[in-house]
């Protein structure tokens, strides 16, 4: 259990230091963390809702800050170049991003000129009903997704990799709470982006940075 805390706080801390740069983004994944929460209470309650508000809320907002505001070019502060981050992003890098968001932009054209989707559902009578249908196909596509890239990372790297990955996954909304409540802050007294010193932080998200630079 000690070597899978370590492996989650590796990936947290890697996720935080290359890709967390810009005070805007910060902000936006602290809108997201929420939104994600109200998604994961409304999932037992409301599935169609639960789907609505974790990829109209939650997932837009998350990407447009990844994809809009983060600096792409050399990161001084880890010594590491975009396409290196790229190659050893353990989750989504912007490229499988690209291709989940295109599936999940592509769904609901699909079910508009397929209402059955191959068979699986009844065709829409209305505009109700085809939200209804979209949001369920948007929830199965988030939970694939998630799936999908635990099990490639099982057999590809590690079972310890991919279980750590889904548990960061899963508590990412709490865990953002926690380190990018000041966010706003910051944001309103003009600093764009992050130094990514320590001191910033909470103790109890305060992790050891792992030598794993590259110049």
């Amino acid at each position: 259990m000690r070597d899978f805390f370590e492996v989650l706080r590796e990936q947290r801390w890697d996720d935080h230091r290359y890709y967390h740069h810009s005070r805007i983004n910060q902000s936006l994944h602290l809108f997201s963390a929420i939104s994600f929460l109200c998604a994961y209470v409304l999932i037992f309650t409301n599935p169609v809702a639960a789907a609505l508000t974790g990829w109209l809320a939650a997932m837009v907002t998350r990407q447009l800050g990844h994809f809009v505001f983060e600096p792409k070019g050399y990161d001084e502060v880890n010594h590491a170049t975009h396409e290196y981050k790229e190659q050893i992003k353990v989750g989504y890098n912007l490229q499988r991003k690209v291709v989940l968001m295109t599936i999940w932009a592509l769904s609901p054209v699909v079910l508009y000129f397929d209402p059955t989707l191959f068979g699986i559902f009844d065709p829409h009578t209305n505009s109700t009903s085809f939200i209804q249908k979209v949001a369920i196909v948007w929830l199965f596509i988030g939970i694939a997704g998630v799936i999908y890239r635990s099990v490639q990372l099982c057999l590809t790297q590690s079972v310890e990799t991919g279980l750590a990955w889904v548990t960061k996954i899963l508590t990412d909304p709490f865990h953002d709470i926690i380190l990018y409540h000041s966010a706003p802050l910051y944001l309103m007294r003009g600093e764009l982006f992050d130094s990514m010193t320590p001191e910033h932080y909470p103790a109890r998200v305060r992790v050891r940075k792992r030598i794993r630079f590259r110049r």
